[in-house]
C-alpha cells in the first residue's frame, strides 16, 4: 500500500520540490557551477553512501525481458583529478551477465564541506552482444561543457530537487527526494528509515526509477517505474 501511494504522488512531489532545491543551493538542469577544489575531501561520510576504501556492494538485476546481470560495485584506494580542478575518490562498477562482462565503469566522487557527495564523472565502456564496445555516456567535469551533480544530498528532505550530472545530450540525470523514512527489503537484509529518491532525464523521458539509501549501507534498492520494469537489489556488502 505505501509504495502505491508513493508512485501516486509522485508528479506531486516532483512539482512541489522546485523551488526547494534552488534554496538549498543544489544544482539542477545544465546550470553552470564554479566550485572550490580546496572544499572537497575523497573522505565521504555521508551516511546515505559512506564511500570507504575496499568497500563493496553486489546487486543482482532482472529486467523487463527477464535478463539477469550480476552488479559489483567497489569503492578503490584511488583517486583521480578531474578537469575541473577537484580530486575525487574512484569507484569501480562492473556489470557481468552470463559470465561475460557487458559494462564497465570507473565513477568519480568526492564530498563538499557541507557533506554532499558530488558526482564527478565517469568513464564507461559498454560490451553489447555482437555490438562494437561503446564508451557513449562517459563525461567528466569540465570537459565539453560537462558540469558535475550531485549523487546524494547532505540533507535530503521531501520535495528536494538537483541534477545529477550535466553533459548536453549524454548524462542529463535529475532526482528528486521522495522520503527519508521508508522501510525496504533487500535478500540482504531489512531496513528502515531508508531515504528514497525518484530519478529521471529529459534524453529518456518516459523512463523513471525508484532508488533507496539505507544509512550507514548505502544503495540497497533500485526500482523501473516507467519506460521497464527492472530491479536492481543488493544480495551483499562487505568492507
Amino acid at each position: 500500500m505505501r509504495m502505491r501511494q508513493l508512485l501516486v504522488g509522485l508528479v506531486v512531489v516532483g512539482v512541489a520540490g522546485c523551488g526547494s532545491a534552488r534554496a538549498a543551493g543544489l544544482p539542477r538542469g545544465g546550470e553552470p557551477v564554479h566550485l572550490d577544489p580546496a572544499t572537497f575531501t575523497t573522505d565521504i561520510d555521508n551516511r546515505y553512501w559512506p564511500m570507504r576504501p575496499g568497500a563493496r556492494w553486489v546487486y543482482e538485476s532482472v529486467d523487463t525481458d527477464g535478463t539477469a546481470q550480476h552488479v559489483e560495485v567497489t569503492v578503490l584506494d584511488e583517486t583521480h583529478r578531474v578537469a575541473a580542478g577537484i580530486t575525487a575518490r574512484v569507484v569501480h562498477d562492473v556489470v557481468t551477465q552470463d559470465g561475460a562482462v557487458a559494462e564497465d565503469t570507473r565513477d568519480y566522487y568526492a564530498q563538499d564541506a557541507d557533506g554532499n557527495i558530488w558526482y564527478l564523472g565517469e568513464q564507461t565502456t559498454e560490451y553489447p552482444p555482437g555490438a562494437p564496445q561503446s564508451t557513449e555516456g562517459s563525461w567528466e567535469a569540465g570537459v565539453d561543457g560537462a558540469q558535475p551533480g550531485i549523487a546524494v544530498p547532505a540533507d535530503p528532505r521531501p520535495g528536494l530537487t538537483y541534477r545529477q550530472e550535466y553533459r548536453a545530450g549524454e548524462a542529463e540525470d535529475r532526482a528528486v527526494v521522495l522520503s527519508t523514512d521508508e522501510m525496504v527489503q533487500t535478500p540482504s537484509g531489512h531496513w528502515a528509515h531508508a531515504l528514497l529518491t525518484r530519478e529521471t532525464t529529459p534524453l529518456e523521458p518516459d523512463v523513471a526509477e525508484l532508488k533507496f539509501y539505507v544509512p550507514g549501507v548505502g544503495q540497497v534498492l533500485t526500482l523501473q517505474t516507467s519506460g521497464g520494469s527492472e530491479r536492481e537489489a543488493l544480495v551483499g556488502i562487505s568492507g
